[in-house]
C-alpha cells in the first residue's frame, strides 16, 4: 500500500559533492547528540557549535532539541525560536556552497534576515552561519595552517579555496568572540596533495579537532576516520595526544564504513567520540557490526607497554594471552617502504633475463629483471631467500577481510620495488615456506589487524604478530592450541578474518 503521507527528510537524501562534503544523516547525527547530557537541551544559556557545517543537519538537530527543551521556560514558540537561534545556536561553514545550504535547512531561508527566515532578530544575512572566504597561507609551497599544496590550490579564479575558516586562523575563539559549551560536527577528512589517490591525500580532520580543543568547550564530539588509531601520514602526533588524553570518554568505533555512511568506503573505517573536559580516566569502547552493537568495555585506551589502540574489545584478552609469552615479533624483521630503493613507477627494468641484468624483479604488472648497479639499497639482500608481501592490502572493507595478499617466497638473486615489502631474510627455502605458510594463517593475519586500519601495510602493523621457530610448519590449530585461544574467540576471530584466498 502507498503511503501517502510520507515526507522524507532531503538532508537523509543528499550525495556527497566531494571527498571534502560526506553529509552526514540525520539519524546519525542524533545518535551522536545522544552521547550529550539530557539537561543541555533545557539550559538557555548553553551555546552550541558546529565548525564544519554542510547541510545545518547538526544545527537543525540541536534546535529541534532545544525548543522541546526550553518549551516551559520559554513558552512563546516564536520567542523560542529567536532566543535559540541568535543565542544559542552557531555554525561555520565550509565553503559558500554549504553556507547557503545550511542557512536554508536552519533558518528556512538562505538568508537568516530574509523574509521567509524562521528567526526574526537576525539583521545580516549570515545570522549565525558564518562564511568567509579565506586564502591559503603559503610557505615553501605549502600552507602553514593546513598543507594545501600551493601549486595544487593556489587558484584566484576557482568558486573554493578549501582554506576552511575554522583551521585557518591562530585565533578560532575571536570567529564569535565566546566561548562554546558544546562544539560537534563532521570535518572534511582529507584534502588533495597532488599526488595518486590515497597515497596523494593530507588527512585534515585532526586539525579540526586540535583546534577545537584550543577552545576548551565542556563537550566535543566529531565523527572522523578510524585510521587515526595507528597513525601514519601526519597523524602520528596526534594519535599519540588522543591516546594518552584522559578526557576522551566514549568512542563509537564502526570498522565498516556504511554502518554510518551508506555507499561510502573509508578504508578502517569511521568512529565518533565524546570528549568530556571533567572525565578523567578509563574511556568506554563501544563496536558495531551492521548498525547493532556488538560489545562495549570501559578499559584503557592503551594497553600495558604499548603505544597502539585496539579497537575490538573482544581482542584484548586474545592479545593478552599472546603477550605473556614474551616473544620477539615481525616488526624486528620486517622491512621499511621501498626495500630495495626501487619506486613501485620504476620502469628501468627489462622484459627478459640478460647477462647483466639478471636479478628477478617482483613489481606491480609482469615482473623483470634489472641489474645490480640498479638495485640502490640493501644490495646484501638480493642474494637471500626472502618472503615477501603486498604492501597494499587486498578487497574493501566488507567482512571478514583478508588483511594481506598470498606472500611470496622469492629465491636467490632477486628483488623488489616499492609494491612490495620484504617481510624477512632467511637460512634456506624450507624456513622462508615455513613463514609463508604461518602468513597464511588467520591468527597470523588477526594480529596483523588489530593495528592495521589503513590499505597500505607497514612495518608497524607487525607488531602485535609473535615470530614462531620456523624450523616446523605451523596451523590455526597449533597456534590456538600454544596460546590457548577459547572456541568463543575463534568464532570471533573468525568474523573478522577469512581464510587466504
Amino acid at each position: 500500500m502507498i503511503q501517502t503521507n510520507y515526507n522524507p527528510d532531503v538532508l537523509s537524501c543528499l550525495a556527497n559533492l566531494s571527498n571534502d562534503e560526506v553529509f552526514t544523516p540525520p539519524g546519525l547525527v542524533n545518535d551522536i547528540l545522544d552521547l550529550l547530557p539530557a539537561e543541555l537541551w533545557s539550559n538557555p544559556n548553553a551555546k552550541f557549535l558546529d565548525p564544519v557545517s554542510k547541510s545545518g543537519v547538526f544545527l537543525r538537530e540541536m534546535a529541534k532539541r532545544l525548543m522541546h527543551g526550553l518549551e516551559t521556560q520559554i513558552p512563546d514558540k516564536q520567542e523560542r525560536i529567536n532566543h535559540i537561534f541568535s543565542k544559542q545556536l552557531y555554525g561555520i561553514a565550509i565553503t559558500e556552497l554549504t553556507s547557503l545550504l545550511s542557512r536554508r535547512s536552519v533558518y528556512c531561508s538562505k538568508t537568516a534576515n530574509g523574509k521567509y527566515s524562521i528567526c526574526e532578530t537576525f539583521d545580516n544575512e549570515q545570522g549565525n552561519i558564518y562564511y568567509e572566504r579565506m586564502q591559503h597561507t603559503w610557505q615553501n609551497g605549502k600552507c602553514t595552517y593546513c598543507g594545501a599544496s600551493q601549486e595544487v590550490y593556489d587558484r584566484e579564479d576557482a568558486l573554493e579555496t578549501y582554506a576552511y575558516n575554522f583551521i585557518h586562523t591562530d585565533k578560532p575563539e575571536k570567529i564569535f568572540n565566546m566561548k562554546f559549551d558544546v562544539i560537534v560536527g563532521n570535518p572534511p577528512y582529507q584534502m588533495s596533495d597532488g599526488g595518486g589517490r590515497d597515497s596523494g591525500a593530507i588527512s585534515l580532520y585532526h586539525k579540526f579537532i586540535e583546534q577545537a580543543k584550543k577552545l576548551n568547550p565542556r563537550y566535543l564530539s566529531m565523527i572522523v576516520p578510524a585510521r587515526w588509531y595507528s597513525g601514519g601520514k601526519g597523524l602520528d602526533e596526534f594519535r599519540d595526544e588522543m591516546l594518552k588524553d584522559k578526557r576522551l570518554a566514549q568512542i563509537h568505533d564502526f570498522p565498516e564504513t556504511s554502518d554510518c555512511f551508506p555507499g561510502l568506503n573509508i578504508r578502517g573505517g569511521v568512529c565518533y567520540f565524546l570528549w568530556d573536559r571533567e572525565h578523567k580516566g578509563d574511556c568506554t569502547i563501544t563496536n558495531y557490526k551492521n548498525g547493532t552493537i556488538l560489545s562495549t568495555s570501559k578499559r584503557p585506551l592503551l594497553e600495558p607497554k604499548s603505544d597502539v589502540f585496539v579497537r575490538y574489545n573482544e581482542a584484548i584478552d586474545i592479545l593478552r594471552k599472546v603477550k605473556k609469552f614474551n616473544e620477539k615479533t615481525f616488526d624486528e624483521t620486517v622491512s621499511a617502504r621501498k626495500p630495495f630503493g626501487l619506486d613501485s613507477n620504476f620502469s628501468g627494468f627489462k622484459k627478459s633475463k640478460t647477462d647483466k641484468h639478471n636479478i628477478l624483479l617482483y613489481r606491480f604488472g609482469d615482473n623483470g629483471f634489472v641489474s645490480e648497479e640498479q638495485v640502490i639499497k640493501n644490495k646484501h639482500w638480493v642474494n637471500e631467500i626472502k618472503v615477501l608481501v603486498s604492501k597494499a592490502s587486498p578487497g574493501g572493507d566488507s567482512y571478514p577481510h583478508q588483511i594481506i595478499s598470498k606472500p611470496i617466497v622469492a629465491d636467490k638473486m632477486s628483488c623488489c620495488t616499492e609494491t612490495y615489502l620484504v617481510v624477512g631474510i632467511y637460512k634456506n627455502k624450507k624456513i622462508a615456506e615455513n613463514v609463508a605458510k604461518y602468513m597464511h594463517t588467520r591468527f597470523f593475519r588477526f594480529m596483523m589487524s588489530l593495528i592495521k586500519n589503513t590499505q597500505n601495510i607497514s612495518r608497524g602493523v607487525f607488531a602485535f604478530v609473535p615470530i614462531q621457530d620456523f624450523n616446523e610448519e605451523w596451523t590455526d590449530e597449533k597456534l590456538f592450541a600454544k596460546y590457548g585461544i577459547t572456541a568463543s574467540e575463534i568464532k570471533f576471530i573468525d568474523t573478522l578474518i577469512r581464510p587466504m584466498e
